[in-house]
């Protein structure tokens, strides 16, 4: 795989980020994402395009709107460097592969929900869904390419299986999860099953594992309780990520261990 390629899909993942911090900025607030052009929350003055460069125009600007000079959060360069970081990583990952369309617009919903989560507490369906449609059509065309019918089979099945899960316990206890979570399932099991129905239960293992010690962490270090509220999102969308990267291997591992 040459370097061309890598650099691109890095400068791609720099312009997603850009475009999700538009998203995690209006979606939750019930606004378009494409009109009107970005713009300083505070004082309403337009972002010139030499202050629109994901990471270096944060930089060069010493963190603050150039008008008002009120500071622009942190969140908003994280979240392009962490997308490009992301899709650089999972096209070393897969190659120029038929997975590795689904699998970029996959992490780049994830990216914009987990953002929401963190801030907001919430999962918004106008993240959820089009990540949903534009996911499964890609993976629509993976298998028209390949003919591995059977792999779309088994993505349908691990969402439908992973919204099932999360909404029966939903049901049962409404207070543990809220129901942005059970879409959420249904999106993790959807754009994880195309890699094996073993790699949606690595992430909802891994994505719970991660809260739980986050919890108690935060519990042990005073600044939390039982009743505390956690963006559950963020750490599904952490297991995502983690069974992209490293699930394979480690299901691999595990299943050809001594005795089984």
């Amino acid at each position: 795989m040459s370097s061309v390629f890598v650099m691109a899909i890095g400068l791609l993942g720099l312009a997603v980020g850009s475009f999700l911090n538009v998203a995690v900025s209006r979606v939750p607030a019930g606004r378009s994402v494409v009109r009107p052009r970005s713009a300083c929350p505070r004082c309403a003055t337009p972002i010139a395009a030499r202050d629109n460069i994901p990471v270096v125009s944060w930089l060069l600007l010493g963190r603050r709107c150039r008008a008002c000079r009120v500071p622009i959060p942190a969140r908003y360069p994280l979240v392009e460097a962490l997308t490009a970081v992301l899709f650089v990583a999972e096209a070393l990952r897969f190659g120029r592969s038929e997975t590795l369309p689904a699998t970029l617009v996959f992490t780049a919903g994830l990216l914009a929900l987990a953002a929401c989560d963190a801030e907001q507490f919430l999962l918004p369906r106008r993240i959820v869904y089009p990540t949903l449609g534009l996911t499964a059509s890609c993976l629509l065309v993976a298998a028209a390419v390949t003919g591995q019918w059977h792999r779309l089979g088994v993505t349908a099945a691990c969402g439908v299986g992973a919204f099932a899960v999360f909404f029966a316990l939903h049901q049962l206890r409404p207070a543990w999860l809220g129901f942005g979570d059970v879409r959420l399932a249904g999106l993790l099991g959807t754009g994880l099953g195309w890699l094996g129905p073993w790699h949606p239960v690595f992430a909802l293992l891994a994505g719970s594992s991660v809260g739980l010690l986050v919890g108690l962490s935060l519990m042990a270090a005073g600044r939390a309780t039982r009743h505390t509220r956690l963006p559950f999102g963020v750490f599904l969308a952490v297991g995502a990520i983690a069974a992209i990267l490293v699930g394979g291997p480690v299901i691999h591992w595990y299943g050809s261990g001594p005795g089984l």
